[in-house]
């Protein structure tokens, strides 16, 4: 598991609000990821003002988000936050990561249709959850996805695969398996993932072993591997959820994902 949870120029600016969309009739609603990332890297790279004023004013929440938690570089309303900002990606190696970020997900229609269809089905297994909007954005080699404000910032610096040769420098430390998780793939399952996280968090009542808290995250993946029809996530936890499961038929998701009684589970 990645150990965050924690809880942009756009072509057209038809484009820029990440919403359920109402298309022509005969569609369905389709939700669409924000490119954020986009007005975020044409200001870091050109420093076009037009660009610092749509982050400023068209995505304030993400701006905000964006320096004050994931680079956290201080407050969005200090007078010199902008040069800042800047100044803090001028860094070599961060512009290595922009001009990556630009190549690799120049085209995000996959990403997309698979998590609209991700999300489509997870509101089929908890009706009263409520959609969340979905951004793209450039960290720092930090975070991979943040979740606050019923949204999601996915950090497209972490998802340039297990090869990139940033990621391969010593004084990041990756591990194998934590590489193995820093590719596209592995977007949607961890917005779904870490999403239902701060829906169903741990319990903060109590101190939990660490083999309870392997088995709440297991059925969170659980229930992910069930979204996306595959088996994203193949671990004893996930397991355990599934044999609890198939023993228990008429358990729902949301009661499966609020029951934090481990000792159900093995």
């Amino acid at each position: 598991m990645h150990k965050v949870y924690y809880i942009l120029f756009v072509v057209l600016l038809c484009c820029v609000s990440c919403e359920w969309q109402l298309k022509s009739p005969g569609e369905e609603n389709k939700l669409t990821i924000n490119r954020y990332d986009r007005v975020q890297s044409l200001y870091l790279t050109t420093g076009d003002f037009s660009a610092l004023q749509q982050m400023n004013t068209v995505y304030p929440t993400q701006t905000r988000t964006l320096i004050e938690d994931v680079i956290r570089i201080g407050k969005v309303n200090d007078p010199e936050i902008n040069m800042k900002f800047l100044r803090f990606y001028q860094d070599s190696i961060l512009q290595s990561l922009i001009n990556e970020v630009e190549q690799q997900y120049a085209n995000i229609t996959d990403v997309n249709d698979e998590m609209s269809e991700a999300f489509d089905n997870l509101k089929e297994m908890l009706p009263n959850m409520e959609i969340p909007q979905i951004y793209t954005q450039i960290g720092s080699l930090d975070q991979s996805v943040v979740i606050g404000n019923n949204s999601i910032g996915i950090c497209l610096d972490k998802y340039l695969g297990a090869d990139c040769p940033l990621y391969q420098k010593p004084e990041y430390g990756y591990t194998p398996y934590q590489l193995q998780m820093m590719n596209r793939s592995y977007i949607v399952p961890d917005c779904v993932g870490f999403y239902l996280l701060s829906l169903y968090p741990m319990p903060h009542d109590r101190a939990l072993t660490q083999v309870e808290r392997d088995k709440h995250i297991g059925k969170i993946q659980w229930v992910v591997n069930r979204v996306l029809g595959k088996e994203q996530f193949n671990n004893q936890y996930v397991e355990m959820a599934d044999r609890y499961m198939e023993s228990h038929q008429g358990v729902t998701a949301d009661q499966l994902l609020k029951n934090n009684n481990y000792t159900d589970f093995h």
